[in-house]
């Protein structure tokens, strides 16, 4: 636990974000290390495979997380109110599900791989590549679901740490696979896949294994589990917005892979290749955005709201200051960058066409992220859902869309900073009304001072 209420702002805030940047860090390590791998050793079409994978992975996915991030909240509350009981309930009813959940998601992934490829425009060189990876995922999506859970269920009582162990057991694994079964076998994409799953299945069982013998209150007894219809609607109840979030997000990622699908495996695999240097890009400047929220909640609960304009403003300056250092860095390295993931020459060109157009906007997501941050951490997070959903279906598709016949594959690069701009104007105008304010579950009201609040609680606050 850190106490952010008190002490230096900017050391504070640097140093709450840097273990989440060493954590999603690891999390990017799994698709960046494949895509590296499979794009060196076995060539455009089988990174376009990949990468034409994973946003059908990532749909199904968020689907059925919801679920888990509502099991989360209620593990949280039930385990603050000493209710045990609850607990292990509501963790027996979040295993049986999932687990149902994803011998459903194994066959129907199975049967459709196929056609779900094919919708998407999959060129017929890439498209038994990446129905072979979308296979072979699908069968380990029990052990996916697994790890979430475990992750899940952890955070709910407090501990963030233990779920990143897995992680980072699951990355060293995964890399070591990846060149085995690729490198040294020659299995290719279904290498790449196996060793994914492998490294997936490994930090599951590390995971029942952790709860089986240090947290007995958690641990899997399949004898004593049972599933609880209240609790699982309870789960629905608060985890369906964000399952629907995640859901309409990747939808519309889906529409864009099809678009770019529709220009050929070189802009496939440039696409997968830019997109995965694009992600460690953008990842300091998320990690900033959920490091303010954590921040201003802290400190709108301990009657310090001058200290939240101070952190935003704060906050702003660090990560506009990194946004313009990692601009200016792929302006410099993001060729040799790309070569990492496939040496062809065309596909060079068009990765550094989405680098170079997408990394000028870097500030204006970041100035983005960070007021959206601010708005979550307050407790108004409808407002930052509607504006996200806003930029992306009104927007980033359409634009794509509309450009794509005039300017080939850089109309579907511009429409992300077009998303991006209309984002950062309706975040920070709905910031300059000050309503986010209202939302918080204890508010306040400024005196003369201008810094000392009186405190007032909100009825309907929420």
């Amino acid at each position: 636990m850190r106490d952010l209420t008190e002490g230096n702002i900017p050391k504070q805030i640097f140093y709450f974000t840097l273990p989440m940047l060493i954590g999603n860090v690891f999390q990017q390590l799994y698709n960046t290390v494949d895509s590296i791998i499979i794009g060196r050793f076995e060539g455009t079409d089988a990174l376009a495979a990949v990468g034409a994978s994973f946003p059908i992975i990532f749909l199904l996915v968020s689907l059925l997380m919801g679920v888990t991030m509502g099991a989360t909240i209620l593990i949280s509350q039930y385990f603050g109110a000493k209710d045990f009981e609850m607990v292990k309930k509501t963790v027996g009813t979040t295993y049986i599900f999932l687990f149902f959940a994803s011998i459903a998601t194994t066959i129907i992934g199975l049967l459709f791989s196929k056609h779900i490829l094919a919708l998407l425009n999959t060129p017929d060189s890439v498209l038994p590549l990446a129905q072979t990876y979308l296979n072979i995922m699908f069968i380990g999506m029990v052990s996916t679901f697994g790890y979430n859970a475990i992750s899940a269920i952890l955070r709910g009582v407090g501990d963030s740490k233990t779920p990143l162990t897995f992680l980072i057991i699951a990355s060293v694994i995964n890399i070591a696979l990846d060149l085995l079964f690729v490198g040294v076998f020659g299995w290719g994409v279904a290498g790449v896949a196996w060793a994914t799953v492998i490294a997936q299945s490994c930090s599951f069982f590390f995971g029942l294994y952790h709860l089986s013998k240090t947290k007995s209150l958690l641990s899997v007894n399949i004898k004593e589990m049972v599933f609880d219809k209240l609790i699982f609607l309870k789960c629905l109840k608060i985890g369906i917005p964000s399952g629907i979030q995640q859901t309409l997000f990747s939808l519309g990622m889906i529409a864009l892979q099809g678009l770019v699908n529709s220009f050929g495996s070189n802009t496939m695999a440039a696409y997968t290749a830019a997109g995965r240097i694009d992600a460690f890009a953008l990842m300091p400047i998320m990690n900033f955005g959920q490091a303010i929220s954590t921040f201003v909640g802290q400190n709108i609960g301990a009657n310090k709201m001058h200290r939240v304009k101070k952190g935003y403003i704060t906050t702003i300056i660090m990560s506009s200051a990194m946004a313009l250092f990692v601009t200016i860095s792929l302006f410099v390295f993001g060729e040799p960058l790309m070569r990492m993931f496939d040496s062809n020459p065309e596909v060079v060109a068009i990765g550094m066409r989405k680098i170079q157009i997408v990394s000028l906007f870097y500030v204006v997501v970041s100035v983005m992220f960070i007021t959206t941050g601010v708005l979550r951490g307050a407790g108004d997070t409808m407002v930052p859902l509607f504006i996200s959903m806003i930029t992306l279906w009104l927007i980033r598709v359409p634009v794509a869309y509309l450009l794509t016949p005039r300017l080939g594959s850089d109309g579907i690069w511009w429409s992300i900073p077009s998303g991006w701009t209309l984002g950062l104007i309706l975040t920070v105008g709905y910031y300059s009304t000050g309503k986010w304010k209202s939302k918080a579950v204890v508010g306040y009201k400024q005196d003369s001072t201008g810094d000392k609040l009186d405190k007032k609680v909100l009825p309907n606050a929420g």
